[in-house]
């Protein structure tokens, strides 16, 4: 799937298509939050969506331990981590977490001492740029930070750190706050498949159309491209032209505010497509 021709305005998503939607998958950072914060009404339309009998799941690049209490306390399905090195789960009925790797444990220890020697060089290259805080609780990948913690670097240092990971052999993607890196050829999109196959029983490339996606920044670009109903919140627009694909539909606010608006208009149109 490549770039629509142009992002829409989210009032040209009609009823009908809402009907079809059986699932919500989104991002976190800058998509579901505000300026670092996760305010009360995305949230509540996290919620207001699973409480509809939709399937909610955040596709992230943020950490397992993060990912471990999404998946645990909040009103999703399950969570996709470290940008696909894994999916969790919690079965309520067996009161049990499903962890799912892209790689092996043996595999994660070896790709972790490469990455801890790359480390170095990144921070030493691109100065400004840090080891992102939540580095102690990710299984699978390495995060450097270039806004969140630390004062904003520019959109060239971003790009500069996330080519010494290529330089390296490493994946890597850039956030709206951070660029993570990894070894292995996985990135949310693949291990989504694998989370709707294993958990939802949902052949992802047949039933696409039956879920939307939300994001915000160049590490969604493979769910931009792979979903037709793929939204972004009004701060996608930051990245235009720099995405290798984009959201067919953006909201009008940026944030978490954005996010809102989307799940409004996905519940409000599926409900009169619904009749």
């Amino acid at each position: 799937m490549g770039k629509p021709d142009r992002m829409r305005d989210l009032a040209e998503f009609g009823p009908e298509t809402a009907s079809r939607i059986r699932g919500v998958f989104c991002d976190i950072d800058d998509t579901l939050t505000t300026e670092g914060r996760l305010p009360a009404d995305a949230y509540r339309a996290l919620e207001r969506l699973h409480e509809a009998g939709l399937v909610v799941a955040p596709i992230t690049g943020r950490p397992a331990g993060w990912c471990d209490m999404i998946a645990r306390f909040w009103p999703v399905t399950g969570v996709v981590g470290e940008n696909g090195a894994f999916y969790f789960a919690y079965d309520q009925a067996m009161r049990k977490m499903i962890r799912v790797f892209a790689a092996s444990a043996d595999e994660r220890r070896e790709n972790r001492r490469r990455l801890t020697e790359l480390e170095k060089r990144i921070v030493q290259e691109v100065p400004g740029s840090a080891v992102s805080a939540d580095q102690q609780y990710r299984e699978a990948d390495l995060a450097i930070d270039f806004c969140e913690d630390v004062p904003a670097l520019p959109l060239s240092d971003a790009r500069r750190i996330k080519q010494i990971f290529e330089e390296a052999g490493a994946v890597a993607k850039i956030s709206s706050i951070h660029v993570n890196g990894w070894f292995g050829r996985y990135d949310k999109l693949a291990m989504t498949r694998r989370f709707a196959s294993e958990r939802l029983g949902t052949d992802l490339d047949a039933e696409r159309q039956a879920y939307a996606f939300v994001g915000d920044s160049p590490n969604d670009a493979p769910m931009f491209g792979f979903f037709p109903n793929a939204f972004g919140v009004a701060n996608v627009v930051d990245f235009q032209g720099q995405i290798d694909a984009e959201p067919a539909f953006v909201a009008r606010s940026r944030g978490g505010r954005g996010f809102v608006e989307i799940a409004d208009m996905i519940l409000a149109n599926r409900r009169s497509g619904l009749g």
